[in-house]
């Protein structure tokens, strides 16, 4: 049942009021990668030379020249967190009181409040000649775009106005996670009349925030800055103004273009007169297009943007020193588009002009009717001109924005450029920018000098104890005042549940390198499992070293522990292995918090070892605890070692049949992984509550529903068949269950899986109640997922057999959100240690040995006894359990079938142990009624009947091999042409695990299986498995899969995975080399899959 609460008219966000009654918003109290070294810093403090972040100096600049500041801003983008904090502790601006802040919410009509209280009737007219400034990302634009649009109408008599955009949006549609969004703020000034600039550093990009605050004297002005990176890296800034420098700076240029300026100058005069008493008054050379390259160039680069001004700049110089007849032109200002200006820049010896123009996405891209708002410029700027004797061939160079911009790919650009121009229409995707299989050396270190940075990376999980380490290292490396330091970092929360990277280069001048380091001194990774998702070893430079985090490291394990493919890269290229185990150091056993220190002090010992003993003392100084440092110095020896590299693991895998790994994350956060969240408090009441409900729906807005609390579309359906179909003296219990769906309307498709909303046992959950002194009857109101105003009623008893995994594992978390309601102090610690880093290795005993539950732990620690709200909020609920469909709705229009193991296990105290849904299917008898839903797969069929299908499927994972085989034959029945069939499948025993084993020959003595490869390992003395048989029928596999261009699928376990992919390669490389041609099986394997011809659905 759902209740609706009343709606609440408050603030989007909590506000504070001063002494002074203003209202600013509440400070934030969390680390942000928006901060220098993540921590917060006082406004009076930011003058140079200092550490900073772009996004920090930006928001100096705008919250000392401002009235007012809104603020759009999605929660962990953190661009406002700054200014609420200044805001929050009374920091005045330049004119000398305290701005407020105001964080607004991105939706539809964003934008009005700030609109209105620039026109409002009350607004005090004194402050008429003060910006009012908005920090935004772009992907708030679009949201924005009708009140800027009101804004541009009426400018001539508003306040001067400045958002600064940071480019960042999520890519939707895309593989990639956050990217740097310039197309929408390029289209917005186009269209809507607005200034536009650019900042290509973190090193001007506090002058370009202040630049932007003056041209908002003229036109409304959006100043836009790279939002994914390079706003967020920490470096050192030399020439930074202070509050006084800022004001006295915007004043004074100010002033003087009011004396020089002419009665009825445009807006292009204004823009050039601003910049040039803009360089007077600093001594900057900053222009509104930025020439770099060879005097006489014959090819031209125009572009835009932060990464993509920087990279081109540095990459031409270099370039052109060499000899190449190139050049690159940055645009600073964009709008308003100043012709002459541009004209000016251009060289007169250019015959082709390239503009690298962002667009949306790839189909734009591809989209030769549609080109980018700067080529229109361009083009119109030189065609119109009377510069040129032979007009230069304009072309538009298009990239999407999810394309990841390094020096190779822009390397790769500028090649292209040189080459003869076919047409005036060009496009830029990562196929041609990508690097090339074995392409080790890096065009960072071939074009650019790096010859006197230090590189050094780490890689690490969210949950690391030693998550903070790089930090820690950056800020000590920074104490060094003759050295320039830089700090990046990208979380990719789809890689291990949470993975942090972070780059830090060192050197005696200022850096920019707005990109991934590709070739480090040394590489930190605080956990192995990585080299498995990335090849971390890959961006090392030769010569390097690795320092890689083993726990419980043994030498007979090392090759075991480290993936095929980062073993034949530390051999090949030379690079020294050190190992890191924790559980060597015994101050770290008798006090696992020190882990951290440790892995600081293991760092240093390989990249700083000749002045080692100087940073130890600096890591004292800023530590405190001198005693415990001197105890992990001592035992670096036993918890250190350089371990050999073997010359085999050269050799390792000499077909190259390894799969690639990725050599970068997709950034797609700013925080870590699973942060805590508050949710609203749910509330106690009695059956009266209920009743009322029931009695006064409409009064009360309630309405009764399926599981309300799924989020989902649900269906009721009832055990038509539950049948084992392993013998019952076999330790598997493998089982059939058929569905019937009545008239319940619901429809699946071939390979989509069937989610089962399974519940607790009855007699645990009532065994629960009654030693927890619950009522079953009492009725619990909690807010749903969708509207936090919307309250779902259901009783105890149905909550704990249907909603709250008290049955489950609990995460860390759980320990630590319990600790709260402990009255015992002991019983507090323990759960607080447990919840904490220095419990990590009793939480994975506990987790994985022990089997613990949330029950078991409420059991385990009485003096923490939250109420029953507590438990629903602080214990997650209960997810579905997803199955592939063994059926085809075609054939049994009415039911749905599933194929099911039973999980089942005995923990330490000798208690039977099951995995709830399985147990809770295992149980239902014929008639009983299932909640179930729908979720889309990758198993997808091909479009034509004819083409064949490979299927191999382990166990269980034959499942949606036999959907697939009852939908070919109905298509057969139909009088459809089918291809062939392959089938193979693997088990222990075929006497046991033959599943649907009568069902496969049927279909294939009906002409519908075309070859049935079973692989029953156990049965004979040699173990036969499913690669196995695959092998022997290769031909069939050719014939099939390459010459009748079939489809491949996998499901089950992963452990086959890299053994059956060899076959496939295998089967790829004879085919290539009958052909006369030569065929990289790997790149194959890659296209097939993007074809959807390879699919793997394993677990």
């Amino acid at each position: 049942m759902r209740l609706q609460q009343a709606q609440s008219a408050g603030p989007a966000t909590a506000e504070v009021s001063p002494k002074d009654g203003k209202t600013i918003t509440a400070p934030a109290h969390k680390p942000s990668s928006n901060l220098p070294f993540g921590q917060s810093i006082p406004l009076s403090s930011i003058s140079g030379p200092t550490y900073l972040t772009a996004q920090t100096l930006i928001q100096q600049a705008a919250y000392t020249l401002s009235d007012k500041l809104f603020t759009y801003s999605p929660e962990t983008f953190d661009l406002d967190v700054a200014v609420r904090d200044w805001s929050a502790h009374g920091a005045h601006n330049g004119h000398g009181w305290t701005p407020s802040v105001h964080a607004m919410q991105t939706r539809v009509g964003a934008g009005s409040i700030a609109l209105g209280y620039i026109f409002s009737p009350d607004f005090d007219l004194k402050k008429r000649h003060v910006p009012q400034t908005l920090l935004a990302s772009s992907a708030s634009l679009r949201y924005l775009r009708p009140a800027l649009d009101e804004l541009s109408l009426l400018y001539a008599v508003a306040s001067p106005f400045v958002a600064h955009v940071a480019a960042v949006d999520y890519a939707g549609g895309s593989s990639k996670g956050l990217v740097p969004d310039y197309a929408t703020a390029l289209s917005a000034a186009d269209e809507l009349g607005l200034g536009l600039v650019s900042s290509s550093s973190i090193y001007e990009s506090q002058h370009m925030a202040l630049f932007s605050t003056l041209l908002a004297t003229v036109l409304p002005t959006i100043h836009i800055y790279d939002g994914v990176s390079m706003s967020r890296d920490t470096a050192r800034v030399i020439d930074v103004l202070d509050q006084r420098g800022l004001g006295n700076t915007y004043e004074s240029v100010l002033r003087e273009t009011a004396l020089s300026e002419k009665k009825h100058a445009t807006a292009e005069e204004k823009t050039a007169r601003l910049l040039q008493a803009f360089n007077g008054e600093l001594g900057t050379p900053y222009e509104l297009f930025e020439y770099h390259g060879h005097e006489a160039p014959e090819h031209v680069l125009v572009v835009f943007g932060t990464v993509e001004s920087s990279l081109s700049s540095q990459i031409v110089t270099k370039l052109a020193a060499d000899g190449a007849k190139v050049g690159v032109i940055c645009v600073r200002v964009y709008r308003p588009f100043v012709e002459a200006s541009f004209l000016q820049t251009l060289p007169s010896s250019v015959t082709s002009v390239s503009v690298l123009g962002q667009v949306q996405d790839k189909q734009l891209v591809g989209d030769v009717t549609f080109h980018s708002s700067l080529y229109n410029d361009v083009l119109v700027a030189i065609t119109f001109s009377d510069k040129f004797a032979n007009k230069p061939i304009v072309m538009d160079a298009k990239y999407a924005r999810d394309l990841l911009w390094t020096p190779k790919s822009m390397l790769r650009v500028l090649e292209e450029l040189q080459r003869k121009p076919e047409s005036s229409a060009q496009s830029t995707d990562e196929s041609q920018v990508a690097p090339e299989a074995g392409d080790i050396e890096s065009p960072a270190s071939r074009i650019l000098d790096l010859t006197a940075i230090q590189q050094y990376t780490f890689w690490d999980v969210d949950q690391s104890v030693s998550i903070d380490t790089p930090r820690t290292i950056g800020e000590l490396l920074s104490k060094d005042s003759s050295s320039n330091v830089m700090v990046s970092s990208a979380h990719d929360n789809l890689v291990q549940s949470g993975l942090l990277r972070t780059d830090i280069r060192a050197s005696k001048k200022s850096i920019e390198a707005p990109y991934p380091i590709e070739q480090a001194d040394v590489s930190y990774v605080g956990d192995e499992k990585l080299l498995g998702s990335v090849d971390i070893v890959a961006t090392i430079k030769s010569g390097g070293a690795l320092v890689l985090r083993l726990p419980g490291f043994k030498d007979e394990d090392v090759e075991k522990r480290l993936p095929v493919i980062s073993r034949r890269a530390l051999a090949a290229r030379d690079i020294k292995f050190f190992v890191v185990d924790p559980q060597a150091s015994p101050t770290v056993e008798g006090d696992p918090t020190s882990e951290a220190l440790l892995s600081q002090l293991a760092f240093l010992h390989v990249a700083k070892k000749d002045g080692f003993n100087g940073y130890v003392e600096k890591l004292g100084k800023a530590g405190g605890n001198s005693e415990l440092l001197s105890s992990l110095v001592n035992d670096l020896e036993k918890a250190v070692r350089q371990i050999e590299v073997p010359e085999g693991w050269g050799t390792v895998d000499p077909d190259g049949t390894v799969l690639p790994l990725p050599t970068e994350i997709d950034a797609n956060s700013f925080v870590q992984f699973l942060s805590d969240e508050p949710e609203p408090a749910s509330v106690l009441r009695d059956w009266e509550a209920a009743a009322k409900a029931l009695s006064f729906k409409e009064a009360y807005g309630a309405k009764t529903a399926l599981r309300p609390d799924l989020g989902i579309k649900t269906w009721t359906a009832q055990v038509k068949e539950n049948r084992r179909l392993t013998p019952m003296d076999y330790d598997r219990n493998v089982f059939h269950m058929e569905f019937d769906l009545g008239d319940s309307g619901m429809k699946y498709e071939i390979g989509e899986a069937l989610g089962v909303h399974a519940e607790n046992n009855e007699d645990e959950v009532n065994a629960f109640i009654e030693f927890y002194g619950l009522s079953p009857e009492n009725i619990v109101e909690v807010p749903t997922r969708e509207d936090p105003n919307m309250l779902e009623m259901r009783t105890v008893y149905q909550a704990l057999k249907q909603n709250v995994d008290i049955f489950g594992r609990p995460p860390k978390r759980f320990y630590e959100a319990l600790a709260d309601f402990a009255d015992d102090e002991n019983e507090k610690k323990e759960l607080l240690t447990l919840g904490g880093p220095e419990g990590a290795n009793e939480f994975k005993r506990r987790a994985e040995v022990d089997t613990i539950t949330y029950a078991d732990i409420l059991l385990e620690f009485p003096s923490a006894h939250p109420s029953f709200h507590d438990i629903v909020r602080i214990v997650n609920p209960m997810k579905r359990r997803e199955y592939s469909i063994a059926s085809s709705q075609k054939v049994t229009p009415t039911s749905v079938s599933l194929l099911v193991v039973v999980v089942g296990w005995v923990d330490p105290k000798g208690r039977d142990r099951f995995g709830q849904a399985t147990r809770y299917m295992n149980s239902l008898r014929v008639g009983d009624p299932v909640t179930v839903s729908v979720k889309p797969s990758v198993m997808k069929l091909p479009t034509s009947p004819k083409s064949p299908l490979i299927m191999a499927g382990l166990g269980t994972g034959l499942a949606p091999f036999r959907a697939f085989v009852q939908y070919r034959a109905w298509q057969k029945a139909q009088g459809e042409e089918i291809g062939s069939v392959l089938l193979y499948m693997g088990s222990r025993h075929q006497r046991e695990e033959y599943l649907y084993g009568e069902e496969w020959e049927a279909y294939q003595d009906a002409g519908v299986i075309t070859l049935l490869g079973r692989a029953f390992s156990r049965d004979q003395p040699e173990k036969i498995y499913i690669q196995d048989r695959m092998r022997q029928t290769l031909a069939d596999i050719r014939q099939a899969y390459l010459k009748d261009e079939g489809a491949f699928y996998l499901c089950g376990p992963t452990w086959p995975v890299p053994d059956v992919t060899d076959v496939l390669q295998e089967a790829i490389a004879v085919e290539g080399k009958s052909a006369g041609k030569k065929i990289d099986p790997r790149k194959e394997i890659e296209r097939l899959k993007e074809e959807l011809r390879y699919v793997l659905e394993v677990y």
